[in-house]
């Protein structure tokens, strides 16, 4: 065993030596082609008391795990607006109770076929149904799926999670301490605290906080430093009123969502929240108790095995009966095929109370190292997965999709040209297109995108370049060019095998950001054009430049 004395007397060295085993496990997650989220979760298991036993600040580890919580909820309410939960508010509710009822019932019945009594098949039941919100953020921020249309209903679902297991977590700590008879009160004044913070995020966000970053814009780090601030504060009065700190850094993202200086903030913070993040798995990974784990090998892959299939086929069946397409189904069932650090928390509440045995709690936490270990891979293959279940998927989709189909009014319209991306890039191509006197169809992920360049007069439709199905819900037919502004290899490369086996005649422009994504693109065939802005752009000017 190693002499972990000096660790144990030296914080700084402790300190230390986690962000160097840090750094070594990340370097061998990008050789081996393996997910960060793993391979730190993997070390905190290591460096934890199962195995090396080289934490000991647990208290300040847990601490920047908190901040680096509440910095990335921030940073996702930061990208809703208030427009955008109007539109996906009513699908987030209903397929986040929805699942959450489902996945109790099958999870609770299952529990009880492997032999667990009632009240643990309760707890076991419970805790399988909620999904991680801080690592389905982290992902989909790494796969830039955030302004994705199932990106958004997947955070919207995932909050309401949220909400749902914080609300049984008070009502057990309730009937614990002052039994049934006052149940009514405790959830009444749950609900009061919930509209009270809500009113007061509302009223700080339209008198009182755009004011303030006007005033505080002349200093970026000064604006950073208040977004920060705010954020933690609001998270912790969300702990104090008995609310998950999740929820308030959330809403005060939300509060500033709709200011000119988002993107600045939300800029600025990636950096910290990645960093702060990595503590979190640290910690999450050395809270597992391995010696708690062998007798339950059997029935955790029976229970993983219903959460990683049975919990995004729930989800597919609910968005399907919604009226969304079968791909927007998959992707966000996807988020929910592993069980949250809350289903932790919620299992060590009822060994506190009494409810369920050290077994159970061994059982949920094997579940949950394997569910989250799967679910990672599974999130970020998740569109060559989608490619390869296309064909099973159809009983999930309705014969006419209405939810998405709304976005797609321009059957049987003929356009010049197609352009997928809105970003500044296609954005500025697909205005200056227009204005030559080109009927121009603009088509992108992002919802919010599509209402604004909708706003401004220019024909727009909700796809993803990477849908293998778009090609067929586009109006190809006459359209002289098809032009992708989004520098994706495996993006352009499908979004080209789609427009031709649909039938496409036309030319196919896709953009590259370097030289080496540019060259596998000229070899694929029915890419007619590479463009690559940066390149493009410094030899224009010093064309321009030589002429003067």
């Amino acid at each position: 065993m190693l002499d972990t004395s000096l660790l144990a007397d030296n914080p700084f060295l402790e300190f230390s030596a986690l962000l160097l085993l840090a750094a070594v496990f990340g370097i061998a997650a990008r050789f081996l082609k393996q997910p960060l989220i793993v391979a730190f979760i993997a070390l905190g298991i290591i460096a934890g008391p199962s195995a090396l036993d080289l934490i000991y600040s647990t208290d300040q580890v847990h601490l920047l795990a908190e901040v680096g919580i509440a910095i990335l909820l921030f940073v996702v309410g930061l990208k809703l607006d208030v427009s955008l939960i109007k539109t996906t508010g009513g699908v987030a509710l209903s397929t986040g109770l929805g699942q959450v009822l489902f996945t109790s019932l099958f999870g609770f019945l299952i529990a009880l076929a492997l032999g667990f009594s009632a009240m643990a098949a309760l707890y076991i039941a419970i805790a399988l149904t909620f999904s991680s919100t801080i690592i389905i953020v982290k992902l989909l921020s790494d796969k830039r799926e955030i302004d994705a249309l199932h990106g958004q209903i997947a955070i919207g679902f995932l909050i309401v999670q949220d909400i749902v297991v914080i609300l049984v977590m008070i009502v057990l700590s309730a009937m614990a301490l002052e039994g049934t008879g006052s149940m009514g009160m405790i959830v009444g004044g749950v609900v009061l605290k919930g509209f009270a913070l809500v009113v007061f995020t509302g009223l700080m966000m339209k008198y009182v906080l755009p004011r303030f970053t006007n005033y505080l814009a002349g200093n970026q780090e000064l604006l950073v430093l208040f977004a920060i601030a705010w954020a933690v504060a609001l998270a912790a009065g969300s702990d104090l009123m008995g609310f998950s700190r999740e929820v308030g850094a959330f809403l005060a993202g939300v509060s500033l969502a709709s200011t000119h200086y988002r993107e600045v903030i939300s800029g600025r913070l990636v950096s910290i929240r990645d960093f702060l993040l990595l503590f979190f798995f640290i910690h999450l990974g050395s809270q597992l108790d391995l010696s708690l784990l062998g007798a339950q090998v059997w029935a955790a892959l029976a229970l993983s095995v219903f959460v990683l299939v049975g919990n995004p086929i729930i989800v597919m069946v609910i968005m399907g009966l919604m009226g969304y397409r079968k791909r927007t189904g998959f992707l966000a069932g996807l988020t929910v095929a592993q069980i949250s650090e809350f289903s932790l928390i919620f299992a060590a509440l009822g060994l506190t109370l009494g409810h369920i045995s050290d077994e159970v709690v061994g059982l949920i936490t094997l579940v949950g190292l394997i569910t989250i270990a799967m679910s990672t891979y599974m999130i970020l293959y998740s569109h060559p997965l989608f490619e390869r279940l296309s064909p099973l998927l159809s009983i999930f989709e309705q014969d006419r999709p209405h939810r998405e189909s709304e976005e797609r009014k321009n059957a049987g319209r003929q356009f010049d040209v197609i352009v997928f991306g809105l970003g500044r890039y296609g954005g500025s191509m697909a205005r200056k297109l227009k204005a030559q006197g080109n009927s121009v169809l603009a088509v992108d992920f992002d919802p919010q995108a599509v209402r604004l360049f909708q706003e401004e007069g220019i024909d727009t439709q909700y796809g993803d370049l990477e849908d293998p199905d778009l090609a067929e819900q586009l109006p190809i037919s006459g359209a002289r060019f098809v032009i992708s502004s989004v520098p994706m290899v495996h993006g352009n490369r499908s979004l080209v095998k789609s427009l031709r086996a649909n039938g496409f005649e036309g030319k196919v422009i896709v953009t590259a950001h370097h030289e080496g994504q540019a060259a596998v693109l000229r070899r694929e065939p029915g890419i007619d054009r590479v463009l690559m802005p940066f390149i493009d752009a410094a030899e224009q000017i010093c064309e321009h430049l030589e002429k003067a």
